[in-house]
C-alpha cells in the first residue's frame, strides 16, 4: 500500500479550487504547524539550557516554585493527552477502512501528542528554575493551536458533519482545552507580570524549601510526581547504599507539624467549647472539632475514592466488550471482508469506535492506570490527615497533662496507665479510623453500582449471588468481634507469662543456687499452655475469616450461574460470565472490609468518649504568681505562622542570656524586697481535691535568703505544705503570697523568668530518660565550674566515674537503673544547679547514709546555697541539722505546731524541744552503728556489678555470629549491603521446620491443590460457555439439556471442592504457625533457664525479656497471617500468569521485561521499607516515654516552670515519629503505584496478545479476568515479603539464643550413688582450686588450698575484686573449675549431677529475693516441708509474729519482688528459707550488706545459735562481722593470702587482714 499524506485513492484530495480552507487535507496539514513550531523552539532551550543544570536542579529543590494555575495546567494537559490518544486511535481506525494510507488522519494527532508532552516538560523545567519569560513560547503555541483547531471545527460545521461523529466531538473538546490553556497562560502573565509590565513580581519559593532540612517533598512537587511518588526514588535507591536514618528523612514540612495542626484543632475545639458554655450538661464535641480542622482533606480523599471506585467498574465492562466484540468478529469474519474499503473520507461514530477490540484494550489500560492513581491518592490523603490529626491530639493531650490537677493523679481519678493508653491507644484508634473512614461512604455506592451492573448482565440470577454475599457478611462481622475477644484474652495470659518470666530472670541466680529452675519453668509453661489455648481460638477465627474471604465469591458465583442456567432459556455467554466474575471479585472486597470499618468506627467512638472525659477533667488552680510564664506556650507561635516550632526555639538563647545576667545581679544586696519575706501563707486551708482540708489554718512566713526547715512526724503534711505553696493543692481558703519584684524597675525584667521558677527536689526522685548531665542541668546553660561544684557537693563524682560513659550515660527507664540514693542525689544536684532564688528540698536525706547526708549538708546546703544567698526550704527527719536552720516550722497532723528560730522554740516550747532532744540522741546512736555500714560503697558496688558485665560483653560478641552480622557497623560496606538486600531464607526455613515437616508438607500440598481447583473452576467456566456457544449451530446427537446438567454438575463439584480446600489451607497455615510458636518458645525458655550464670551477667535483662515479649508476640500472632497472605497472593499471581500464558503463549515474551522491572522494584522497596519500619518503631518509644515521664514528674516540671521546654521537646518527638510514619506510608504508595502500573501493563499485553493470537473467546475472557486479579495482588506479594522479612528478625533473634551452650547438668556419678543425707558432716577440703568464669577468660581464683572442719564458722574477706564471691559460687559449680577440686564430705563436687549438688547446700545472697506468690511458696517451692517446720524457721528468723498477723498466715500474699516487705524483713525470709533446707553447710554471701543494724544483729545471733552444728562460710563486706569466727581466709587477687584465726592474724602488724580491719574501722 502506497503512503501519501492525503491518500492516493482519491484525485480530489489535493484539489484547492474551492479555496484552501475548504480542503480537509490542507486544514489537517495546517494543524501540524503549531506543533512543529513548538518543537523547534523548545528543543534547543531544553537541551542547551538545562542539560548543564539538570544535576543542579535536583539538589537545590529550594528553587521549586509553582506558577499560578499550576495544578489546573497539569490536569488540562493530561486531559489533552488523553484526547490526543483518542484522536490518534480514531484516525488509525478510520484509516484502516480506507483503500490507501491517509496520514493526515492521524499524523497531526501524533505530533500534537508529542507537542503536548514537550509543553509540560518544558513548563516543569521553567518552573523549577523560576524563569517565567520563557513561557512566552508556550503562550504563542496555545494561541496558534487554538486558532488552527477552531478553523478545523468551523470547516466541519460548514460541511454539516453531525455531532454523533467522533471526529467532530474530539475537535470541539480540543478547541475548549486549548482555549483554557491559553487562559491559564494569560493568568500567569497577569499575576507574575513577567512580560509587557515594567516591574515583574519577585517570588520566593515556600519557606519549607528554603530550609534544606525538609526532605518530605510531596506537597511541593508537580502533579505527576505527586501521583507517582517520583520524588521518593532518590531516597529508596539511596537506601541500598546506606541505611536510611533520621537525618536522611529530615524534618516535617510546616503544614504537617504537630504545632500547626494543634493550633487548628485547638481553635476548633475552643469554638465548640464556646457553643456549649451556657449548657451545663453538654460537653464540647471532639467530632465536630475534628471535622472543622480536618474535614477538607477527608472530602478530597473521598472524591478520589469515588472516582477510583467508578473507574474500577471499567474493568468488567471492558472485558465484556472485548470478549463480545472478539466473538462477533470471529463469527462475522467472512461477511466483513468485502465491504471495508469503500469510503474515501469515512467518519467514525462513537459506537463503531468503541466496538473496536484494540480501542477497548487501550481504554481498559488507561482506566486501570487512572483508577489506581486515584485510589493511591485517596489512601495517601487520608493517611496524611490521620497523621496530622494524631499529632494535634497528642499536643492537646500533652497540654492538658501539664495543666492536670495533682489531686486527679494522686486520688487515682486519672492513673498514669490511663494517660499512657490515651497516648498509645486512643490517638492511634482515631488515626486508623480516619484511614478507613472514606470506606464508610464509598462502599455502599460501590456495592449498589456492582449489583446494578450484575443485574444488567445476568438479570434476576445476579440478585441470588448478591444475596449470598450480603447474607454471609454478618458472619464476617461476628468472626471479627470474636477475633478481638480472643486477642484480648491472649494478651492477658501473655502479660501473666511475662511477669513470671521476668521474676525468673531477676532471681535466676537464686533459682540456680537452690536448684529450683524446673519448678519455676513449669509454672511459666502452665501459663503458656493457657496462652496457647487462647491463641488456638485466635488462630481458628483468623483462619475462618480468611476462609470466608476466599469462599464467599466462589459460593456467590456458583449460586448465580446455576440459577442462570436453569432459569434462562438462553445459554451463558463468555462475555457475561467473565464480566460477572470480575464484578463479584469487586463486590467481595467492600463487604469484607465493611466489618473491619464498622469495628474501627465503634472503637473510635469509645476513644472519643475517653478523650472527652480527659479534656474536661480538673485543671490546676491558676494562681496569680503562676501565670507569669504560662501565657507564653503555644500561643506565641500563632502570631507568626512561618516560624511555628522554631518560635519557641528562638526564645531559648534569650533565656540563657537572662541566666547569665542573673548571676551578677544576685550577688548584690537586694534593695528590691519590700521586706525580707519571700513567701507568706495567710489563713491557708488546702485540700487534695476531696473537699476535706489536708492542711488547715496555715500561717507561715519564709524568710528571704535563709534556710527554713520543716520538721514533724511521718504523714503530718510536710510535703503537702511544699506542694500547697507551689500551687499544686486546691486552695479552699486563704492565700499564698509570693513576694513580687518592684515591677517598675527595668533592671528587674531580667530576673523575672527565674523569679517564679522554684528549684524543687521531690521526695520520690524523678529522673528523665536522658544522660546524667542532662538530668542535672535540666535545660539551663552548662557552666563547668558550677556543675563540678554541684556534683562534688552531692558526692556524685565517684558514681559518675563508675558509669561506662561517665555523665553522658543514659539513665532512667531506657538507661541504667540507679539505686534510690544515687537517684535522690541527682535530683538534689538538679535543684542546686538551677539558677533560682528559691529552692525546695523535700526530704533529700531519706535515701542517703550518714556520710553523704553530712557531706551534702555541709558542702551543698550550708556552703553552696548559703553563699548564693538563696532561699531554701528543707523538709527533713534528721533533727541533728536543726541548729543550722535560720527558721523552723514544726508541723503536726496538718497544722503548724510551732514556727520560729531554734532559740524561740527552746524558750517558748520546752516540751517540744526536749522531745526533739531525745529523738536526736536516739538518732545519734543509730548514727554510730550506721558509721560502720557504708551504704554508698554498697550502692556503688551494685552499680559496678551492673556495669562490668557490659564491658565483658565485648569479649562475648564473637560467640553470637548471627547477631554480629546484624549489629556490626564497621563491617565491610558491600557485604553489609548484600546482607541488607538478601531475604533471610535460612531463618524462614528454620521457622517452617520448627512447625514440623508433616504440617509443612500438608500446608504446601493443600495450598497448591486449592489454587489448582480455583483455576479449574474458571477454566471449566470458559470451556462451558464457549462450548455451548459453539454448539448453538447444533450437534444434534448430544441433547443440550443433558450437556447443561453435565456442565453444571462438574462446576458445582469443583466449587464445593474449592470451598472445602479454602478452609483446609487457612487452618493448616495457622496450625503450623501455632506449632512453630509453641516449639520455639519451649526451646527458648529451657535454653535460657539452663544457661550458665555468666550469660545472665553479660546479657542485659531487657534484651532477654524482649525475646519473650515482643519477639514471641510476633512469632505467635503476626507471622502466620503474613505467611498465609504471602503464599496466597504469590500463588494467585503465578496461577494467573500461567493461565494467561496457556491462553496465549506470546504473552511470555512480554512478561520478561515486566518480570525484570518487578524484581528491581521489590528489591529496592524491601530494603527501604525495613529501614523506615525500624525508624517508625524506634521513634515511637521516646515519644511514649516522654509522656509517661512528664505525667510522673508533673510537680517538678511545674515548679521549675519548664512547661514550655517540655512541650517543645514533645512536639519535636511527635514530629520525628510522624515524619518516619509519613515516609513509610509514602514508600508503600510508591510501591503500590509501581506494581499497579505493572499490573496495568500486564493487562494491556495480555489483551493485545490474546486478541491478536487467540482463538477462543472463553479463554480470552479467562486471560483478561486473571490479568485483572494480578493488579490487585502484585503489591501484596511485595508488601508481605517486606513484612515477613522484618518479622523473621524475631525468629532470628530467638534462634541466636538457642545456639547458646547450657550448663553441664550431668555428673559422672549417678544421683542414686549419693547418700540421701549427704553432706552430713559439712567437712570441706579445697585442694589447689583454680576457677575462671569462662574458658576464654583469665582465672579469678588461683591455686587456693584450705581445709574447713565440720561445724566451723569461717569468714572470707578481701578487697573488692579479690575473688570472695567467686569462691562462694565455686561451691555450687556456677563457675568453671578448671583445675583442683572441692571435696565435701569425701565427694568431689565436680562428679555430682548439678541438681543434686545445689539442692543439698544452702546460701543467703546479698540481695534478698522474694517471688510473687505466698510466703509458703517462697520458703519451700518444692512443697516438701510440714507447716511446723516452716513456722520453726520463721520463729528462728524472728518473723513468726509478723507472719501470724498477716491475713492468711503462711499463705499470705507476697507481691512481685517482695515489695510489700521491708529490705530487712526480706533478708530474714531468706534466712528462714536457708534454715528450712536443713543443709549442714550454709554460705552467706555478703548477706548483711543491704540491711540495717537491727536486722543484722538478729541474723548474726541466729547464725550463732540455730546453725551452731552447721558449717557456715561467711563472705564479709565488713571485717567486723567475722572477727569472732573460727577461721578467717583472706583473699587477694584470686590468691589465698592469709588463713588463720582472727586473733592470730591481727598479731601480724603488716598483714593484709590487719590493714583491712584498720581501714574499715
Amino acid at each position: 500500500m502506497k503512503v501519501a499524506f492525503c491518500g492516493n485513492d482519491n484525485a480530489s484530495a489535493y484539489d484547492i479550487s474551492a479555496g484552501v480552507l475548504k480542503n480537509v487535507c490542507f486544514v489537517d496539514a495546517l494543524n501540524l504547524v503549531p506543533h512543529v513550531f513548538l518543537l523547534f523552539i523548545t528543543f534547543p532551550i531544553l537541551f542547551i539550557g538545562w542539560g548543564s543544570q539538570s544535576s543542579k536542579v535536583q539538589i537545590h529543590h529550594n528553587t521549586w516554585l509553582h506558577f499560578p494555575g499550576h495544578n489546573l495546567r497539569w490536569i488540562l494537559t493530561f486531559t489533552l493527552l488523553f484526547v490526543h490518544v483518542c484522536e490518534i486511535a480514531e484516525g488509525i481506525v478510520s484509516d484502516a477502512q480506507m483503500k490507501s494510507r491517509h496520514l493526515h488522519l492521524f499524523l497531526p494527532a501524533m505530533m500534537g501528542f508529542v507537542a503536548a508532552t514537550t509543553a509540560i516538560v518544558y513548563y516543569h523545567n521553567i518552573e523549577t528554575s523560576n524563569f517565567p519569560k520563557l513561557l512566552l513560547a508556550l503562550f504563542l503555541y496555545w494561541i496558534m493551536a487554538f486558532v488552527t483547531k477552531t478553523i478545523k471545527l468551523v470547516r466541519y460545521c460548514e460541511d454539516g458533519v453531525p455531532l454523533s461523529q467522533l471526529r467532530f466531538c474530539i475537535t470541539g473538546i480540543m478547541v475548549i482545552l486549548y482555549g483554557l490553556l491559553m487562559a491559564v497562560e494569560i493568568n500567569v502573565i497577569r499575576v507574575r507580570r513577567y512580560v509587557f509590565f515594567m516591574n515583574p513580581q519577585k517570588v520566593k519559593p515556600p519557606e519549607d524549601l528554603q530550609d534544606l532540612g525538609v526532605r518530605f517533598l510531596q506537597p511541593f512537587v508537580n502533579l505527576l510526581s505527586k501521583a507517582t511518588y517520583w520524588w521518593m526514588n532518590t531516597l529508596i535507591i539511596s537506601a541500598h547504599k546506606k541505611p536510611i536514618d533520621l537525618k536522611a528523612i529530615g524534618k516535617l514540612p510546616i503544614a504537617m507539624r504537630a504545632l500547626t495542626n494543634y493550633v487548628c484543632l485547638k481553635e476548633a475545639y475552643e469554638e465548640q467549647k464556646k457553643k456549649v458554655a451556657n449548657q451545663p450538661n453538654q460537653i464540647p464535641s471532639i467530632w465536630l472539632a475534628m471535622y472543622r480542622a480536618f474535614g477538607r482533606p477527608i472530602l478530597l480523599s473521598s472524591t478520589f475514592r469515588y472516582l477510583a471506585d467508578l473507574l474500577g467498574f471499567a474493568g468488567p465492562l471492558c472485558i465484556s466488550g472485548i470478549v463480545q466484540s472478539f466473538q462477533n468478529t470471529s463469527q462475522n469474519a467472512t461477511n466483513t471482508t468485502g465491504k471495508s474499503k469503500e469510503t474515501s473520507n469515512s467518519y467514525l461514530s462513537s459506537q463503531d469506535f468503541l466496538g473496536n477490540v484494540y480501542v477497548l484494550a487501550v481504554l481498559l489500560f488507561l482506566a486501570l492506570i487512572l483508577q489506581r492513581t486515584f485510589l493511591q491518592a485517596s489512601y495517601y490523603v487520608t493517611i496524611e490527615t490521620g497523621i496530622n490529626l494524631r499529632g494535634a491530639l497528642l499536643a492537646m493531650i500533652y497540654n492538658k497533662i501539664l495543666r492536670l490537677s495533682t489531686s486527679n493523679l494522686s486520688m487515682g481519678e486519672m492513673t498514669l496507665g490511663q494517660i499512657n493508653n490515651l497516648v498509645a491507644i486512643e490517638t492511634n484508634q482515631l488515626m486508623w479510623f480516619l484511614f478507613l473512614c472514606p470506606n464508610l461512604w464509598a462502599m455502599p455506592v460501590q456495592i449498589i453500582m456492582g449489583v446494578i451492573l450484575l443485574y444488567n448482565l445476568l438479570g434476576v440470577s445476579a440478585l441470588v449471588g448478591a444475596a449470598v454475599i450480603v447474607l454471609l457478611a454478618p458472619i464476617q462481622y461476628f468472626i471479627a468481634t470474636k477475633l478481638a475477644e480472643a486477642q484480648k484474652s491472649t494478651l492477658d495470659y501473655s502479660t501473666e507469662r511475662l511477669k513470671k518470666t521476668n521474676e525468673i530472670l531477676k532471681g535466676i541466680k537464686l533459682l540456680k543456687l537452690y536448684a529450683w529452675e524446673h519448678i519455676f519453668c513449669t509454672s511459666v509453661e502452665e501459663t503458656r499452655t493457657k496462652e496457647l489455648i487462647s491463641l488456638k481460638t485466635f488462630a481458628l477465627y483468623t483462619s475462618l475469616s480468611i476462609f470466608m474471604n476466599a469462599a464467599i465469591p466462589i459460593a456467590a458465583v456458583l449460586a448465580t450461574f446455576v440459577t442462570y442456567e436453569y432459569q434462562n432459556e438462553t445459554t451463558l455467554q463468555p462475555a457475561q460470565a467473565f464480566a460477572s466474575l470480575s464484578l463479584f471479585h469487586i463486590l467481595v472486597t467492600p463487604l469484607f472490609l465493611l466489618s473491619t470499618v464498622v469495628r474501627f468506627a465503634v472503637k473510635a467512638i469509645i476513644s472519643v468518649q475517653k478523650l472527652n472525659e480527659f479534656f474536661i477533667s480538673d485543671e490546676i488552680g491558676d494562681d496569680s504568681w503562676r501565670s507569669a510564664e504560662s501565657s507564653v506556650t503555644y500561643e506565641s507561635c500563632k502570631k507568626h505562622t512561618g516560624l511555628h516550632t522554631k518560635a519557641i526555639n528562638r526564645k531559648q538563647p534569650l533565656r540563657h542570656q537572662l541566666d547569665s545576667y542573673e548571676q551578677p545581679l544576685r550577688r548584690q544586696p537586694r534593695p528590691l524586697e519590700i521586706d525580707d519575706i519571700a513567701i507568706k501563707v495567710t489563713n491557708g486551708y488546702f485540700s487534695w481535691g476531696s473537699g476535706l482540708a489536708t492542711l488547715s489554718n496555715i500561717n507561715i512566713r519564709i524568710p528571704t535568703g535563709q534556710m527554713t526547715m520543716i520538721v514533724g512526724q511521718v504523714g503530718c503534711g510536710k510535703s503537702s505544705l511544699l506542694l500547697a505553696i507551689l500551687g499544686e493543692m486546691q486552695t479552699l481558703e486563704g492565700k499564698v503570697h509570693w513576694n513580687n519584684i518592684n515591677e517598675t524597675d527595668p533592671s528587674c525584667e531580667a530576673t523575672r523568668r527565674n523569679r517564679y521558677s522554684v528549684a524543687y527536689a521531690a521526695q520520690k526522685p524523678w529522673l528523665l530518660n536522658a544522660t546524667v548531665e542532662e538530668n542535672i542541668i535540666f535545660g539551663s546553660p552548662f557552666n563547668k565550674q558550677r556543675y563540678k561544684a554541684v556534683t562534688d557537693a552531692c558526692s556524685l563524682q565517684p558514681d559518675i566515674d563508675l558509669l561506662p560513659f561517665g555523665d553522658q550515660t543514659e539513665i532512667g527507664e531506657r538507661g541504667i537503673n540507679l539505686s534510690g540514693g544515687q537517684r535522690q542525689r541527682i535530683c538534689v544536684a538538679r535543684a542546686l544547679y538551677q539558677n533560682t532564688n528559691i529552692v525546695f528540698l523535700d526530704d533529700p536525706f531519706s535515701a542517703l547514709d550518714i556520710h553523704l547526708s553530712d557531706h551534702l549538708m555541709q558542702e551543698g546546703i550550708l556552703k553552696f546555697l548559703q553563699e548564693d544567698k538563696r532561699t531554701l526550704i528543707l523538709v527533713t527527719h534528721k533533727l541533728q541539722y536543726l541548729p543550722h536552720a535560720d527558721w523552723i516550722i514544726a508541723m503536726k497532723d496538718g497544722y503548724v505546731l510551732r514556727e520560729g528560730t531554734l532559740k524561740d522554740i527552746q524558750t517558748k516550747d520546752v516540751e517540744l524541744y526536749e522531745h526533739w532532744k531525745t529523738l536526736m540522741n536516739r538518732q545519734d546512736q543509730e548514727l554510730e552503728k550506721d558509721m560502720e555500714t557504708d551504704q554508698t560503697t554498697l550502692e556503688r558496688k551494685t552499680l559496678r556489678r551492673a556495669m562490668y558485665p557490659r564491658e565483658s560483653k565485648a569479649q562475648l560478641e564473637d560467640e553470637d555470629e548471627e547477631e554480629e552480622e546484624e549489629e556490626d557497623d564497621d563491617d565491610n560496606m558491600s557485604t553489609v549491603m548484600r546482607l541488607r538486600t538478601k531475604m533471610p531464607w535460612k531463618t524462614c526455613w528454620r521457622y517452617l521446620t520448627s512447625g514440623g515437616f508433616f504440617l509443612l508438607f500438608l500446608m504446601i500440598f493443600s495450598k497448591l491443590l486449592k489454587h489448582s481447583v480455583i483455576v479449574a473452576i474458571d477454566y471449566w467456566l470458559a470451556r462451558w460457555t464457549s462450548m455451548e456457544n459453539g454448539n448453538k449451530t447444533g450437534d444434534s446427537a448430544d441433547p443440550q439439556r443433558s450437556n447443561k446438567s453435565y456442565h453444571v454438575a462438574v462446576f458445582s463439584m469443583l466449587c464445593g471442592a474449592g470451598i472445602v480446600l479454602c478452609l483446609i489451607t487457612s487452618l493448616t497455615v495457622e496450625w503450623m504457625g501455632l506449632t512453630a510458636a509453641k516449639n520455639l518458645h519451649h526451646n527458648l525458655l529451657n535454653k535460657i533457664i539452663l544457661g550458665p550464670i555468666r550469660f545472665f551477667d553479660t546479657t542485659p535483662l531487657g534484651l532477654i525479656l524482649n525475646r519473650f515479649s515482643a519477639d514471641t508476640n510476633i512469632i505467635d500472632q503476626h507471622i502466620p497471617p503474613t505467611l498465609e497472605s504471602l503464599t496466597r497472593s504469590t500463588l494467585l499471581c503465578l496461577s494467573a500468569i500461567g493461565m494467561i500464558s496457556y491462553a496465549t503463549p506470546w504473552f511470555l515474551v512480554a512478561l520478561v521485561p515486566l518480570g525484570v522491572a518487578f524484581y528491581f522494584i521489590q528489591k529496592y522497596f524491601r530494603v527501604a521499607s525495613k529501614d523506615l519500619q525500624e525508624l517508625d518503631d524506634s521513634t515511637q518509644l521516646p515519644l511514649l516515654c516522654h509522656f509517661s515521664e512528664t505525667a510522673e514528674g508533673l510537680t517538678t516540671i511545674r515548679a521549675f516552670r519548664h512547661e514550655a521546654r517540655f512541650k517543645q521537646h514533645m512536639l519535636e518527638l511527635t514530629d520525628t515519629n510522624n515524619i518516619a510514619y509519613l515516609f513509610l506510608s509514602a514508600a508503600n504508595r510508591w510501591l503500590e503505584v509501581r506494581t499497579d502500573y505493572l499490573g496495568a501493563c500486564i493487562v494491556l499485553t495480555a489483551a493485545v496478545t490474546s486478541i491478536t493470537h487467540g482463538s477462543d473467546s472463553g479463554l480470552l475472557g479467562l486471560g483478561l479476568l486473571y490479568a485483572l486479579t494480578i493488579t490487585n495482588y502484585l503489591n501484596w506479594v511485595v508488601r508481605n515479603l517486606a513484612d515477613l522479612e522484618v518479622q523473621m528478625g524475631a525468629v532470628k533473634k530467638v534462634n541466636s539464643f538457642l545456639t547458646m551452650e547450657s550448663e553441664n547438668y550431668e555428673g559422672t556419678m549417678d544421683p542414686s550413688q549419693v547418700p540421701k543425707d549427704w553432706p552430713q558432716e559439712g567437712e570441706i577440703k579445697i585442694e589447689d582450686l583454680c576457677v575462671r568464669y569462662e574458658n576464654n577468660l583469665k582465672p579469678v581464683l588461683k591455686h587456693v588450698k584450705a581445709y574447713i572442719k565440720p561445724g566451723q564458722k569461717v569468714g572470707i574477706c578481701g578487697r573488692t575484686g579479690s575473688g570472695k564471691s567467686s569462691l562462694s559460687l565455686a561451691f555450687f559449680r556456677m563457675v568453671d573449675i578448671f583445675d583442683g577440686k572441692i571435696v565435701i564430705d569425701g565427694i568431689d563436687i565436680c562428679k555430682l549431677p548439678l541438681h543434686t549438688l545445689r539442692s543439698r547446700l544452702s546460701i543467703i545472697l546479698q540481695d534478698p529475693i522474694l517471688f510473687s506468690g505466698s510466703i509458703r511458696f517462697n520458703l519451700d517451692p518444692e512443697c516438701k516441708c510440714t507447716d511446723d517446720r516452716l513456722w520453726e524457721a520463721l520463729e528462728i528468723a524472728q518473723l513468726k509474729n509478723m507472719v501470724k498477723s498477716l491475713p492468711g498466715g503462711l499463705d499470705a500474699v507476697v507481691t512481685e519482688g517482695g515489695e510489700n516487705f521491708s529490705v530487712g524483713q526480706r533478708q530474714l525470709f531468706c534466712l528462714a528459707r536457708a534454715f528450712v533446707r536443713k543443709s549442714s553447710i550454709l554460705i552467706m554471701d555478703e548477706a548483711t550488706a543491704s540491711i540495717d543494724m537491727a536486722t543484722e544483729n538478729i541474723l548474726q545471733k541466729v547464725v550463732m545459735t540455730a546453725f551452731v552444728d552447721r558449717t557456715v562460710v561467711t563472705i564479709a563486706h565488713r571485717v567486723s562481722q567475722i572477727l569472732d569466727g573460727d577461721i578467717v581466709l583472706v583473699l587477694s587477687d584470686g590468691v589465698l593470702a592469709e588463713c588463720d584465726t582472727a586473733s592470730n592474724l591481727l598479731l601480724k602488724e603488716d598483714g593484709l587482714f590487719t590493714t583491712l580491719v584498720k581501714t574499715n574501722k
